[in-house]
């Protein structure tokens, strides 16, 4: 049974449909992740269920894509629209793992498992990206672990480049990882800084006399409601106005700086607990609202990346994700389907552009570089 020449003799595109299929039970999985990571949830207990009723899905109706399909996109039991992102997650995963067996099963079967894992990693992450605005560290920091560990059992992951060019040396392999980490974290760290220096504070022009409300959840201004989730991603990030007034609970202030930071409310030379402030309306004209460039988790992603692929593929990735990133957000600004001070996820950018490069980047280097 466990004869290579036997499985040797099996059609190779018997593994491509295997592949398939394998990728659609692992999009299944996937659902259960980009759903249940980004809110604390465990990803094993409960069972898989209906976010609606909590009906709790039998084996036969959990079939990847053809249960979506056969029930037309709706609960079995409640008879709720299911969103059409779960079947996607799992046509796309199917997909992916079937590309990669055809474009790398000649080279190395390990070496299309190790490309799987990455890929469902990217196609978790983009989801998450794309609601939720976070890449969770079960991810990154998981990715990073998951990379290195793959270098020494893959070494090919790092001397596939030009592919036909196979070494096998784990030790070698290693050392590309971390160095892939370190250029992946350490780069991106640094444009998130210079980013923030640069582009880190959004003024807000305001009519004249307008009122602006601190609340439990976020700022309400004339216009919009900004969450503090969107503002405040560490303890340094602050807003700031020159309030004509500002009224509390059991105090008023006239012309004063107002200073709020995540731990620390600072109105002219007082200064107090924000959790402990009831209420909150100052009359300004401007505010200046902290903003980032990039998130923390933009920077453990490319340094996964970086354990998988090794830091050519990271100076790739980067610079792919930036020219991805400014034609979709010009695109959405031109179709009015964004402001020019809207976040846009970078993770699903940097995603696409490191799959670009599994598949053909390097050679696409090679051409502009010699052409």
């Amino acid at each position: 049974m466990f004869d290579a020449e036997t499985w040797a003799r099996v059609p190779f595109h018997f593994w491509s449909l295997a592949f398939f299929m394998f990728g659609c039970i692992v999009g299944s999985f996937l659902n259960v992740c980009i759903h249940r990571m980004p809110r604390g949830e465990s990803i094993v207990s409960p069972p898989s269920h209906c976010p609606h009723c909590n009906y709790s899905i039998p084996w036969y109706l959990n079939i990847p894509l053809v249960t979506w399909l056969w029930l037309g996109g709706k609960c079995a039991n409640c008879k709720t629209p299911i969103s059409m992102r779960y079947f996607l997650v799992e046509l796309l995963t199917g997909l992916m793992f079937a590309a990669c067996w055809i474009c790398f099963g000649g080279i190395s079967a390990w070496l299309v498992l190790a490309y799987c894992l990455l890929l469902a990693g990217f196609i978790a992450a983009t989801f998450i990206d794309f609601e939720h605005f976070i890449i969770p560290d079960e991810i990154t920091i998981g990715g990073m672990a998951a990379g290195f560990i793959c270098s020494f059992l893959v070494p090919s992951l790092h001397f596939t480049l030009p592919r036909f060019h196979r070494l096998q040396d784990s030790g070698a392999a290693m050392r590309q990882s971390l160095l892939g980490m370190a250029v992946g974290g350490g780069v991106v760290y640094l444009i998130l800084r210079l980013g923030k220096l640069l582009f880190g504070r959004q003024k807000i022009n305001l009519p004249a006399g307008a009122k602006i409300f601190f609340t439990d959840e976020g700022i309400k201004l004339p216009d919009q409601d900004v969450p503090f989730d969107d503002l405040f991603y560490r303890k340094s990030d602050a807003v700031l106005l020159q309030a004509k007034t500002v009224e509390m609970v059991d105090r008023c202030y006239l012309n004063v700086a107002v200073c709020l930071k995540p731990e620390e409310l600072k109105i002219g030379e007082d200064t107090f607990d924000p959790e402990k402030v009831l209420y909150m309306e100052a009359v300004t004209d401007r505010i200046i609202l902290p903003r980032e460039a990039m998130g923390l988790g933009d920077v453990k992603f490319m340094a996964a990346i970086g354990a998988f692929l090794g830091w050519p593929a990271v100076i790739f990735s980067l610079a792919i994700s930036s020219v991805i990133g400014a034609a979709v957000g010009i695109t959405l600004i031109v179709l009015r389907k964004q402001a020019w001070s809207s976040r846009l996820p970078y993770g699903p950018y940097i995603a696409m552009a490191a799959v670009i490069w599994i598949f053909g980047g390097y050679y696409l280097l090679m051409y502009w570089l010699l052409r």
